[in-house]
């Protein structure tokens, strides 16, 4: 799979706002895109307006690097999207909310969707009891993640048992001090705090 392996500061400068790829460095005045908002390149400050399709493409590559998933990937949630019931755009944002990286950002065990991926990774995490190191996991109603018992003295997680947990979306529950949570419902629409206008991606794949 291909890795981006350069400044990801520079992908929101791209996007023209702000992805919150890198925790809480973002929400500092020293955050790169505060002071170049411009798009990266010698010729960022003169491009000239953006067509309909480049701004159903952008929105769709803002999309794709605010969930940290490659072209084929996202591809493939639309495509499933589109053959659920319901809007097909609402359908996919749904389907990258429940992916189990997305859920451990979420939860508050990373601070970063990209630290929650490696958490994944590196197998701390269980569902519904059996280890799962797959970021792509798309997690159920009534699915318990929790930190497996063998890694919860880590030093990591003892921190995280300490801290509170902001914005915790309606859709799960977590408990801080047993390092679980809990999918109590499919995350809807307005369970999405990004500014993503997803009826463009479909408009773009539509064509």
């Amino acid at each position: 799979m291909a890795v981006y392996r350069e400044a990801k500061c520079k992908l929101c400068r791209r996007e023209g706002t702000k992805l919150f790829l890198k925790g809480d460095k973002c929400y500092l005045d020293k955050c790169p895109f505060n002071k170049r908002p411009l798009p990266p390149g010698q010729h960022g400050a003169g491009r000239k307006k953006v067509s309909e399709y480049g701004q159903q493409l952008r929105e769709k590559q803002k999309t794709k690097r605010i969930y940290g998933v490659q072209e084929g990937q996202f591809r493939h949630y639309y495509e499933v999207a589109a053959r659920q019931k319901g809007v097909a755009g609402e359908n996919m944002l749904s389907l990258l909310e429940r992916r189990l990286d997305n859920v451990v950002f979420r939860m508050g065990l990373g601070v970063s969707r990209t630290q929650a991926r490696q958490i994944v990774n590196h197998a701390h995490l269980s569902v519904n009891g059996r280890t799962v190191t797959v970021p792509s996991y798309i997690v159920k109603v009534g699915d318990v993640i929790a930190v497996k018992e063998s890694r919860r003295n880590n030093k990591f997680f003892e921190q995280v048992k300490t801290s509170k947990v902001s914005n915790l979306p309606k859709w799960l529950e977590f408990d801080p001090e047993k390092l679980e949570g809990k999918i109590l419902a499919l995350p809807t629409r307005e369970d999405v705090d990004s500014q993503i206008a997803e009826h463009m991606i479909v408009e773009l794949y539509s064509k």
